[in-house]
């Protein structure tokens, strides 16, 4: 039996990790790298960090406009479908990946499962939101992170293939806490004070616009906190061709391996994002987590009290922020050993 897994983004590497190792055990697996994330602290770290096997066939598609990326990777995964003749096909998320490997494996009928399906975050001007909703709609077994993600599906009417396992970026950070603190060192080679923020941002509408991206920046400086800036390739693009200063107070730095971020993380104080995957593995780390987002996916994060959605321009920003401190544990809301549930439920379907 043989199983296509396809990725091509860093939380989608984070995710295959312990599946990958899980599914190894009973089937032969063919991984996917469609290239959508190429810098190499954004793809091949990630592999070796994460212990991956290196992936089988690398498209190296790169940036591009939605269509046209989307377009390459459906041209180039189905050619591989096509001569690899897969049992089942496995995408992960809510990127263009995710959708061209959907979309590809379905034309050819080939059983496609969905981890992470269900998510909504009811914003239809957001690409991931596009791509889920049809992922989870020409996907054959829908695999559920949350409660919730499961009545959307079935709100949907998607309920007859859906699956409750709970999310598997539980199991990758269980086993690489402990690695990433024996391992890194990154708090020292930053020179880092005990008090730290971290900060993630790539979303359009926070990095694509100099002036917003200059307002964010500026209002965050205010807080008179260092605070660590992995800056995404992306947003670095537009701090670099707008010549955007860096206050002070914000450490600029190259994207991170998942090891080191992982330990910056787990040692910050609190983690500000526009990212999903991101306020998950802060709510899993029990930090709090400012999101810089009217809507989130998450929303048990937030239900939770250790998330706040927090718009930039609001005129109490600071305020909101020093003041969000969150008490007691977040709730075991996302399960454990997830890849275990998954397998046992593809073994169950795969013939």
């Amino acid at each position: 039996m043989k199983i296509v897994s396809i990725v091509g983004a860093r939380p989608q590497f984070i995710k295959l990790a312990p599946f990958s190792h899980e599914i190894r055990k009973h089937f032969s697996e063919v991984i996917v790298h469609t290239g959508q994330h190429y810098d190499n602290n954004m793809s091949e770290q990630f592999f070796m960090e994460l212990e991956l096997p290196k992936p089988d066939y690398n498209l190296e598609i790169g940036s591009s406009s939605h269509g046209i990326q989307t377009g390459k990777m459906l041209l180039q995964i189905e050619e591989i479908l096509i001569n690899e003749k897969p049992n089942m096909v496995v995408v992960f998320g809510d990127t263009n990946t995710t959708l061209a490997g959907a979309l590809a494996a379905a034309k050819l009928n080939i059983r496609v499962v969905h981890i992470e399906a269900g998510l909504r975050s009811f914003n239809r001007s957001m690409p991931e939101e596009i791509n889920r909703i049809v992922a989870d709609h020409t996907s054959d077994f829908l695999f559920a992170p949350t409660k919730e993600a499961m009545l959307n599906l079935s709100k949907e009417g998607l309920s007859s293939r859906s699956f409750f396992t709970g999310d598997i970026m539980v199991d990758s950070l269980s086993r690489n806490l402990r690695r990433s603190l024996a391992l890194s060192s990154i708090e020292k080679d930053l020179n880092l004070p005990d008090d730290f923020i971290v900060l993630t941002l790539h979303r359009p509408y926070n990095v694509d616009s100099p002036s917003s991206l200059v307002q964010i920046l500026k209002k965050l400086s205010e807080l008179n906190k260092t605070i660590v800036f992995p800056v995404h390739p992306r947003t670095r693009h537009v701090l670099e061709s707008h010549k955007i200063k860096q206050p002070p107070s914000i450490l600029i730095t190259q994207p991170l391996g998942y090891l080191d971020f992982l330990r910056l993380q787990s040692l910050s104080s609190t983690v500000i994002t526009d990212s999903g995957g991101i306020q998950k593995e802060a709510f899993l780390l029990k930090k709090p987590c400012v999101t810089l987002r009217s809507e989130t996916e998450w929303i048990e994060t937030v239900q939770s009290g250790w998330n706040i959605l927090l718009d930039y321009r609001d005129v109490d920003f600071i305020e909101k922020v020093r003041s969000f401190n969150p008490t007691g544990s977040p709730p075991d809301t996302y399960g454990k050993n997830v890849a275990i549930k998954m397998v046992d439920i593809v073994r169950a379907n795969c013939s």
